[in-house]
């Protein structure tokens, strides 16, 4: 193969990758409206094959992420359960606006807590309808929850308890 040709193919396979991109981030959320677009980026390449392009949910495999995420993100404890299921994973049976799910969420724990802080606010801001006075969350709610690691059914747990005290 000639050099030329290499960088020729070289260069094919960024535009693909750039292009697959923009399709994931535009499917996903109006790019003219995406607020976290890092987040964005992160969600359609990890998040986005479970939960789907636009954080509607695979029926009995991943709950939608549009609506209870806003909700968390706006008590200590639901940001708390937001870090603690990006870092830790999740798995075992939940309920998510009447409708069972039986998953295992991975664990993100290999991405940084600025990638992960955007892509949870891109879900809560961009995906869901948080209420008006619910405040970013950042890298350091993040970090606080790495120092604490727990196995995926603790996170269920926890998330349990959650539930009930906002009466979802």
């Amino acid at each position: 193969m000639t050099a030329a040709r290499t960088r020729s193919n070289g260069l094919t396979a960024a535009v693909l990758t750039l292009g697959g991109s923009l399709v994931s981030l535009s499917a996903t959320a109006d790019p003219a409206t995406v607020r976290y677009a890092a987040g964005a980026a992160t969600f359609a390449a990890n998040c986005a094959v479970c939960h789907g392009a636009k954080g509607a949910g695979t029926p009995s495999l991943a709950p939608p992420v549009t609506s209870y995420p806003a909700r968390y993100a706006a008590t200590e404890d639901g940001r708390q359960q937001l870090a603690m299921t990006v870092l830790n994973g999740m798995f075992g049976g939940i309920d998510v606006d009447k409708k069972h799910f039986d998953f295992k969420m991975p664990d993100f724990m290999h991405l940084d807590d600025a990638t992960l802080a955007a892509v949870l606010n891109f879900v809560v801001f961009d995906l869901g309808q948080p209420a008006e006075d619910t405040k970013p969350l950042t890298a350091e709610v993040i970090a606080a929850a790495r120092t604490h690691p727990v196995d995926g059914a603790a996170v269920r747990e926890h998330r349990a308890k959650l539930l009930a005290t906002l009466g979802l």
